[in-house]
């Protein structure tokens, strides 16, 4: 019998074409790449159904008051997250192009650059904390804790920005096992602390906020020195080693990079701010509903997470694939891995989806004893089941035109559809229907938008422009 290759020799094959692989190679270099990443998001997702039993049990008005500006918190972290991500699918494209010192030289660029945004997110968090909560139109009890809280989350920004530059560049290298790892272990110490200050030192939500600081700072030192110093590709002595040393130089953003930065990635930072606008445009919808609807909308989304982070996971790997396809110049491979990640996706998604309507209440009583939040919590999960498949379309094609450098077209597809489908629909049915009326708009919106993915991926001229545009990047 003939010995399974390695996930860094399939890649190998990826990047030489050194011949052309079978879709049983292109399926186990998918399974490979994407378990360790679903694993990861799957514990990252553990800790935010912890953190929320943790607040659940403090009480009802605790939970609403992390829930009042959670989707405000995902805006700011979908725009560190795009920021990296344009230095990251760099990273993809010259690992696949062979040139391992010029992905050194966009992690390095990468480093200030990622700071520098981070500490401007900060700023404008802190300034913004004390109004927000009156923005989102929430009652008085909620208000000081909501901007206490947010301020707290605010500061970890930078280090967030940091930790997302260091993990992305490492899966899009193709190391994809030291990311999922620390992140699964950032998880374990946000729970641990986030219990020693919500209950040791009796700090209500402030001390969720400080522990998952804390947890952040640790995993991102962790996360910098493996990539700086130990990883197989990007590890900076390997310059050193070959010229004698490298320049401070090196660490300046250029013009070049920066441009291919906001090619790649301010169409993903203006998708994700302005979705999570209309994310935030629908708390506005659901907090006149009152503190159990809010808790139950907040719990709610914690607990689908279970079921999509999955198919984050394997979007992820579908970046790298993608990504390192398109540095080779193999527009057969980037079509290949992005239909066999979605398959992969929407089955792994749709059985999710199904566990999650058999067991929705038993979910929901894991972070909440108040009967009513559980009851009103399993109705919308049930609801939200149907979508599951199809959210993972549009998931793991969106990750593959990442991968591909070709943002601009997918994200505005995703804000005509939460903006005009999904917000329109919740205005309607949210009056007359309350918190259920609004999961029905998600649910059709999502249904929706995995149609006009699957529709969009169909095309090649996606694989056509990416190929032109990344030899354009790889020759500046």
């Amino acid at each position: 019998m003939a010995r399974s290759m390695s996930k860094d020799e399939l890649l190998s094959l990826v990047r030489k074409g050194a011949r052309s692989m079978s879709w049983q190679e292109k399926l186990r270099l998918t399974v490979l790449l994407s378990l360790p990443a679903m694993v990861a998001q799957i514990s990252s997702v553990a800790m935010q159904i912890i953190d929320a039993a943790m607040l659940g049990h403090l009480g009802t008005l605790e939970s609403a008051t992390v829930g009042l500006v959670s989707t405000t918190i995902w805006m700011f972290g979908g725009l560190c997250s795009a920021f990296a991500t344009g230095f990251a699918v760099q990273v993809a494209h010259r690992v696949g192009a062979e040139d391992g010192e010029g992905a050194r030289n966009i992690v390095r660029q990468g480093m200030v650059a990622c700071l520098g945004f981070g500490l401007m997110i900060m700023c404008i968090g802190l300034a913004i904390a004390p109004m927000l909560p009156h923005w989102l139109g929430a009652e008085k009890a909620l208000c000081k804790g909501a901007s206490e809280y947010f301020s707290i989350v605010a500061i970890a920004f930078p280090v967030l920005e940091m930790n997302m530059l260091a993990a992305a560049s490492l899966r899009c290298s193709g190391n994809i096992k030291v990311p999922s790892f620390l992140n699964a272990l950032m998880c374990v110490l946000d729970m641990l602390f986030n219990y020693v200050f919500i209950f040791g030192l009796n700090m209500g939500t402030k001390g969720a906020a400080v522990g998952t600081l804390v947890a952040y700072i640790i995993t991102m030192v962790l996360m910098m020195y493996y990539l700086t110093m130990k990883d197989e590709r990007l590890r900076f002595a390997l310059d050193a080693a070959a010229t004698g040393a490298w320049s401070m130089l090196t660490f300046l953003p250029k013009k070049e990079t920066l441009k291919s930065v906001l090619r790649i990635g301010s169409p993903i930072g203006l998708e994700r701010g302005v979705m999570c606008g209309a994310q935030i445009a629908i708390t506005r919808i659901i907090a006149p509903l009152g503190s159990v609807a809010i808790a139950a909308n907040t719990f709610g989304i914690n607990i689908e997470s279970l079921c999509y982070m999955p198919g984050y996971g394997i979007s992820e790997a579908t970046t790298t694939m993608v990504g390192q396809s398109a540095g080779a110049g193999r527009k057969d491979l980037m079509r290949s891995f992005a239909w066999i990640s979605m398959a992969l996706g929407m089955s792994v998604m749709a059985l999710m989806g199904l566990l999650m309507a058999v067991f929705a209440p038993e979910m929901m009583s894991i972070v909440t004893n108040d009967r009513n939040v559980i009851d009103l919590g399993a109705e919308v999960l049930r609801i939200e089941a149907w979508a599951e498949p199809m959210f993972a379309a549009s998931i793991v094609a969106y990750g593959a035109f990442v991968g591909s450098g070709n943002t601009l077209i997918p994200s505005v597809l995703n804000l005509g559809s939460i903006w005009i489908v999904r917000l329109t629909l919740a205005t309607i049915l949210a009056p007359t229907m309350g918190l259920r009326g609004v999961w029905i708009a998600m649910c059709i919106e999502l249904c929706w938008r995995g149609l006009v993915f699957i529709i969009r991926l169909m095309g090649r001229s996606w694989t056509k422009e990416s190929v032109s545009e990344v030899k354009e990047e790889l020759k500046g």
